[in-house]
């Protein structure tokens, strides 16, 4: 009975989904709004064994279609406050801001429901940076790659349930001292739910 009710609800769902489902057209416009995850890899070279906190933050992009699987995506945020730590200890804060561009493919599938890749550029902007102090800074830009994974479902017309694994590549030198400490990797694995709306 358990089996059968499932294979129900999933039949309604796909069904639900071919009848809202439009493939994505030139010209296309895809707005979504996400709660997004922030896990950051904390890969550390200068031997302080830093490391920043993780976080759920707020995040909007822009899909523009060149062609029905061919996209560019444009994602924003924020200037996102970190807790910076040294071997665990709270050694200060800053801010980042971390818009990332990359041209996407999307996938038509009969069921309506649309999977897509995308690669691209990130650059990040450090501010606010209050290391030790003052005894500690860092350089102030970051450019790096990204790589994305994600799925949207029709709910409507023009409405979209959106998924979405990113990874960024961010990274900044650290100074002590005035002299270069070494490295830090930030490299976040970025988890995102929200909605999406054509136009």
């Amino acid at each position: 009975m358990k089996r059968s009710s499932l294979a129900l609800a999933t039949a309604l769902l796909l069904a639900g989904g071919t009848t809202f489902a439009q493939d994505f057209q030139a010209g296309d416009l895809l707005v979504r709004a996400r709660a997004v995850h922030l896990d950051s890899s904390n890969k550390d070279s200068t031997g302080l064994g830093l490391t920043i906190n993780n976080k759920t933050l707020p995040e909007v992009d822009f899909s523009y279609f060149f062609t029905p699987n061919l996209a560019a995506e444009l994602v924003l945020t924020v200037p996102q406050k970190q807790t910076v730590s040294s071997n665990g200890t709270a050694i200060g804060t800053l801010k980042h801001l971390p818009p990332t561009l990359t041209l996407q493919y999307h996938f038509n599938t009969a069921s309506g429901i649309k999977p897509y890749v995308g690669a691209g550029v990130n650059y990040t902007r450090f501010s606010s940076v209050n290391l030790l102090n003052g005894g500690a800074t860092i350089d102030r830009n970051s450019w790096g790659g990204a790589l994305q994974v994600g799925v949207d479902i029709p709910l409507a017309k023009d409405l979209y349930f959106n998924i979405e694994v990113k990874k960024v590549y961010i990274q900044t030198d650290v100074f002590a001292g005035g002299a270069r400490a070494g490295t830090f990797k930030i490299d976040p694995v970025l988890v995102g739910v929200g909605l999406g709306w054509r136009f």
